[in-house]
């Protein structure tokens, strides 16, 4: 017994629901009289954004035989009661009040055989309320401002008239196109970003309430951010290293370009810096708007390799495209002198350069002192004199030894 009387309670909205329908309605909840009344009366919200919205009730007869009078009746504050008449159907089967404003609506439902029905129904204007606008703004931030709000709904007890509160409440969320950096969108209704928009954006506030009823308030917003952006390239390599950067900067007028070799450029668009000594070098610039709105960004690391030098011993100038040069494996050398012997002391090959022409040097293709004479094949003694752009020097016995040439 107990199954089924739970059964039949929570199925009693459903029931009723089937008896009165809105078509066009948002939501739908049910009444809570005092107790001890168990009738839960069907609440009908409707979206009202357009301030426009009406209401429309339609009814059906639970029980009795066809055809029905419905005749219509509207709350009354004064009365407390449904005493205001609003319209009969006399002998259908179905009746539709329409046009309706916010209030509670009975329908009496009867038929020749002595049936006798109402039915209760309530009609609610949903219309919540967004506002967004700027509270302040920098170069270094924006601050946002929302008003929100909704709709507060009191229908009435049947019994005595008391007014009882229908639950309502709303959520909100920021938003931004383009997409910008809004903190805690959701959470703070008057947020500040520390990082505002580089680009022009329209700010955006959705409220939603309990009824899923929305509403929208946007405002555009030009920004005056400015944003210090630059790429390098290369990021590496030996000395010289002629490196290039590219201004990506947004909204700057004024540049000043910090290389980290104590050289500066105020050119929007520096030309290639140069890097003579070996080492870490930190690439800063400083971007300042017409606004006087500054903004920086640091590159770290631009490197120059520390010099270095290394001597093979064994190479094959036989024209098939490898190891056909006896050349030293360097880097960021400043200057280099390469003198080969014969065993019989005969100079057979000089070579002595700096800068580019020492960028341009191939090396000894193993003939004689650059002639069409071809060196032949044995044991070759060399002296390589050399210094870094780092200023180390590489002289002496370790960069004295012998060189073999096969062919």
């Amino acid at each position: 017994m107990r199954y089924f009387l739970f059964i039949f309670i929570f199925l009693l909205p459903v029931v009723c629901l089937a008896q009165l329908s809105a078509p066009g309605m948002s939501a739908l909840r049910f009444t809570t009289y005092s107790p001890p009344s168990t009738v839960h009366d069907p609440v009908f919200i409707y979206c009202n954004s357009s301030g426009t919205q009406k209401g429309t009730i339609q009814a059906v007869s639970p029980g009795g035989t066809g055809p029905f009078n419905f005749s219509w009746y509207k709350w009354s504050d004064i009365t407390k009661s449904f005493s205001i008449s609003l319209k009969t159907d006399p002998a259908v089967n179905s009746s539709t009040s329409a046009n309706l404003d916010e209030g509670g609506y009975m329908v009496r439902i009867t038929d020749a055989g002595g049936y006798d029905k109402s039915l209760v129904g309530w009609i609610f204007l949903d219309s919540p309320v967004a506002h967004a606008s700027l509270q302040n703004y920098t170069c270094d931030y924006v601050a946002l401002s929302g008003k929100a709000a909704v709709d507060t709904f009191y229908y009435k007890d049947p019994a005595d008239g008391t007014a009882i509160r229908l639950k309502n409440a709303f959520t909100f969320t920021w938003s931004s196109a383009p997409t910008s950096i809004i903190p805690y969108p959701s959470i703070d209704l008057n947020p500040v970003t520390y990082t505002p928009p580089i680009e022009d954006v329209t700010y955006k506030l959705q409220v939603v309430d309990s009824f899923l009823c929305t509403s929208v308030s946007s405002f555009p917003f030009t920004s005056i951010t400015v944003k210090a952006d630059f790429t390098v390239d290369p990021v590496n390599g030996d000395a010289p290293l002629k490196v290039a950067f590219t201004n990506n900067s947004v909204r700057g007028s004024v540049y000043r370009w910090e290389f980290g070799d104590d050289s500066i450029s105020e050119l929007e668009n520096p030309l290639p810096h140069i890097y003579y000594r070996p080492g870490e070098y930190s690439v800063k610039l400083t971007v300042t708007s017409n606004l006087l709105c500054v903004d920086s960004l640091r590159f770290d690391k631009v490197v120059v390799d520390p010099s270095e030098l290394n001597i093979p011993n064994v190479f094959t100038p036989d024209g098939d495209g490898i190891n056909d040069y006896f050349i030293v494996e360097s880097k960021s050398l400043r200057s280099i002198s390469v003198e080969i012997f014969s065993r019989s002391g005969l100079m057979v090959y000089f070579f002595s350069g700096e800068g580019d022409s020492l960028k341009d040097w191939k090396g000894w293709n193993g003939n004689v002192n650059n002639s069409s004479s071809k060196a032949t094949p044995g044991v070759y003694f060399y002296i390589i004199r050399a210094q870094g752009w780092d200023d180390k020097i590489y002289n002496g016995k370790p960069y004295r030894g012998f060189l073999y040439l096969y062919r």
